[in-house]
Parts: C-alpha cells; structure tokens; sequence
C-alpha cells in the first residue's frame, strides 16, 4: 500500500507499507524532508512496523514522537504527518493527480442557486457522473451567506440587510457567516471524492486542500499560511475563511471565500459580530479581521483569479468545463425547493 501527504507549508512524506494481520508490516517512510540524525528514518520504520493498522493518524504520530530520541531534528516533516502518509496508503487514498479536473467558471448567479449548485456538483461527483470539480463563482447579487448551524437572528441585523439589498441565504456546510459583494470577494469550490481526503481527520483535510491557495498566494508575493481550524491569514491579517462538507454520496464539498475589497462599514450593519467573535482573534475591532487581496497585490481581482487558476492547472491539472444543462436544472430545483426558502434559511432561526 502507498500513501503520500504533502505537509502545508513543508515537504512530501511518503509510506509503503504492508498489512498483515491487521498490523503493519515492512514499512518504508522516504520523502524530500529533512531529518537528523540520518538513523532516526530507520528508527520510524521500526515504530512502525507491527502497529495495529487501524491506528488514527493522531495515535500513530504519538508513537512515532515516543519512539524517537530527543535529540532528532524534524524540518519539513512531523510525526503526525508520518501518521497521516500511513493512514492514506492503508485506506489506498486518492492523490491530486490521480483525477481529471475540471474548472467552472461562468456567469454571475444569484446565492441561492450558488448554494443549490454547490449540493449539486458535490452529489455529482460522489455518484462518478461528474469528474473532480474546481468551481469559481460570479455573484450576481449582495449576499449573506451563513453557516448551516447558525442562528439567523443572531448573525444577521434583518433590517440592515433588507436597506442595503442582502440576500440571506443558508449553505450546507458548517462555519461562519460570509459577507459578500460582486466584485469584492473571491469564492471558489472543490467538489472531490472522499478518497482525496482518506485518512485524514476534518482539520487536517482543511490544511491539505487549502494548501494549492498558499502556493498560490506566494506566487503573488503573500506570505500566507494555514491557522487552524478554517482560515487563511497572512501577517496583515486574514485573508479567507473555508467551510467544508462530507456528502452520503461519497464526496467532500470544501468552499473558501477571499476577501478582495471587503466594504467594511456596511459589513458590520448587517452582520452581527459580536465580542466574544472577534476577542478569539486577539483585536480589538472587526474591521481589522478581514484584509483585501487587492491592497496586498494590487492586482485586480480577474488577475487574482487567473493567477489562481494557473496555479491549480500547473499544480494539479485542470481542463475546462460546464455545468451541464441536467445540473442546472436540478439546482434550479433544489433553489426553489429549499434554499430559496424561508423554511431552511431560518432553519435555526
């Protein structure tokens, strides 16, 4: 079996190993890390052979970090990051380049359709009718996005929502609200299946698929890094929020929007963000939690995007696509039925 895990921000780990028995068996970590002294891979390998192969990812790194000498120099490689290169060959996980990517980017749409097409695509790729999907969106409208298990009223001021033409629209996955304007953010969806993420736990699979945007960022001269559990920040202060979502059907749904231009002021009428919010962040005011991409570039937003694509087509490969006519008129369903509705959007009211 053969797993690789490339550590955010570090360098590739990669385990051969057997499974006999149920433990494992001839282990072999290798990888372009760096590691000191030379005998503690042998010492690794050892650790790991006859550990119990259903052992999570945490509870195999705590072995590795037991077994090995104090003095052992880790750069670019961690023993939890061991666990989860182990975890992704014994449950034969998926690698980036192992599928076809296709990238959507069309026209402005309304919110409740973007949230209707995220279900859709994902469940499309879970059954296989779809390949792997990086979707960019294009807001036709200002909207409030918030997360499945959020209170409404606690998260958006109605009125101020309704003076400044907001829409309130309800995703499916979990996280913080979103405030977004045409043109202002950057919002983009991975649509895989879960054998990408196999073997990782929800917040290492968050590092692992935001990894390509850092790559990215610093192609843009962003010293950007992951912090978790869900964003994306850079010594001038955040920069994106990710949500994420396991579907029945076999596939992960993970979303991210970008701050590009963010109007801060109308930001803080409509959404209600209150102290113990931002005291987590360690400031003082939440205009300070969001920073725009473009004063950080000074790129226009279309550059970000392009520059953003290239990076995932270069990285991983990537071929464009569409949504197909069957998939827009089951989104345009699942909008009118549910999330275009009061019913859902004030489920948790």
């Amino acid at each position: 079996m053969h797993g690789e895990y490339k550590v955010p921000g570090g360098k590739l780990v990669v385990a051969d190993v057997d499974v006999v028995d149920g433990l494992l068996r001839n282990p072999r970590i290798s990888g372009d890390f760096f590691l000191e002294p030379d005998e503690a891979l042998e010492r690794i390998d050892r650790i790991l052979d006859g550990l119990p192969a259903g052992l999570d990812a945490k509870a195999i790194g705590a072995r590795v970090e037991a077994g090995l000498p104090r003095d052992t120099v880790m750069l670019g490689i961690t023993s939890e990051a061991v666990g989860i290169a182990v975890r992704r060959a014994v449950t034969r996980a998926s690698d980036w380049r192992d599928h076809d990517w296709r990238l959507i980017h069309e026209p402005p749409q309304e919110p409740a359709l973007h949230m209707a097409l995220d279900q859709v695509l994902a469940e499309e790729v879970g059954s296989g009718r779809r390949p792997p999907t990086l979707r960019v969106w294009e807001w036709a409208s200002p909207a409030v996005v918030i997360g499945s298990f959020q209170s409404l009223r606690n998260e958006v001021d109605a009125e101020a929502a309704e003076r400044h033409g907001v829409n309130v629209v309800r995703r499916i996955s979990g996280g913080g609200a979103m405030f977004i304007e045409p043109g202002n953010t950057i919002t983009y969806s991975l649509y895989a299946p879960e054998t990408l993420v196999a073997g990782m736990s929800f917040a290492e699979s968050y590092a692992f698929l935001d990894d390509w945007v850092l790559g990215a960022l610093g192609e843009l001269g962003i010293r950007a890094w992951y912090q978790p559990l869900n964003d994306i920040t850079s010594d001038q202060g955040k920069i994106a929020g990710a949500a994420q979502k396991r579907l029945a059907a076999g596939a992960v749904l993970h979303h991210v929007t970008m701050a590009y231009d963010i109007d801060a002021e109308k930001m803080l009428q409509v959404l209600r963000i209150g102290r113990e919010k931002i005291s987590d962040k360690g400031i003082a005011s939440a205009v300070k939690r969001v920073d725009p991409l473009r004063r950080q570039t000074g790129l226009a937003r279309e550059d970000i995007i392009d520059r953003m694509i290239q990076h995932f087509r270069t990285r991983y490969g990537l071929a464009d696509g569409h949504v197909t006519e069957d998939e827009l008129r089951l989104a345009r369903k699942y909008a009118g039925d549910k999330f275009d509705t009061p019913e859902w959007t004030a489920r948790v009211p």
